[in-house]
């Protein structure tokens, strides 16, 4: 039997140092791996590259690395939540490559495949395309963006078994599925561990081939990045 389990995230993080490049799963706050990032902040490790679609907030998510000045390099598509990171951009501390975000979604998906890079029409005649290769195609302008290479993708999903296969909720699947098995070493962090066999293989979103390490994540605090409520009457 295939068993890619280990008991907590120690385990799952053995061989992360520092000037490795991450892969960090989830949208805004949504799907992030919480446990993961707090035991990174744990390790102390530096001089980190981190590809993930935001850069969480102050206190919160990838926010709490920056804090550490742990983050070396971020590339992302959306940072408008985090002060800290504005700060650490603007006066050179931190190292940025804004990408857009479909675009960012599919230089992970093409790593995952195996493929060394996409065309996509996005960010043609920009700063976004400066000097990248570009190439028409019936009529149309692409530029040519490579996959991302990536030392560990960090995911999380709400529900997996031992054999790493995952059912992902919600907004978690933004990002979560197109990072696994993108990077050398996939670990997942779940919600819900379930034996072997107990999940219905027609609700499974990523299959235990992508994941190297799959553990239960001890706390998960799910915080809402803007919450917004409408006045009583």
């Amino acid at each position: 039997m295939i068993n890619k389990k280990v008991n907590n995230v120690q385990e799952a993080l053995k061989g992360v140092t520092n000037g490795m490049t991450f892969m960090l799963g989830g949208f805004g706050l949504s799907g992030i791996p919480e446990n993961a990032i707090a035991h990174l902040v744990t390790l102390g490790i530096n001089q980190l590259t981190c590809i993930s679609n935001n850069a969480g907030v102050d206190d919160f998510g990838l926010g709490l690395l920056l804090q550490k000045k742990q983050i070396k390099k971020m590339i992302s598509s959306y940072v408008g939540e985090n002060d800290e990171f504005e700060r650490q951009m603007l006066s050179g501390e931190l190292d940025v490559e804004l990408i857009p975000q479909g675009t960012l979604a599919e230089r992970c998906r093409a790593a995952q495949a195996g493929m060394p890079a996409i065309y996509t029409p996005a960010g043609y005649g920009t700063e976004v395309a400066e000097g990248k290769e570009t190439r028409e195609f019936d009529g149309k302008m692409y530029v040519l963006e490579h996959a991302f290479k990536a030392d560990f993708a960090f995911v999380k999903a709400w529900k997996g078994d031992e054999a790493g296969n995952l059912i992902f909720k919600g907004t978690a699947r933004n990002f979560n599925p197109n990072m696994c098995g993108a990077a050398k070493i996939t670990v997942a962090e779940v919600e819900q561990m379930v034996p072997l066999g107990t999940l219905d293989p027609n609700q499974i979103h990523i299959p235990g081939i992508f994941v190297q390490r799959i553990f239960k994540g001890a706390v998960y605090e799910k915080r809402i990045e803007q919450l917004t409520l409408r006045q009583r009457d």
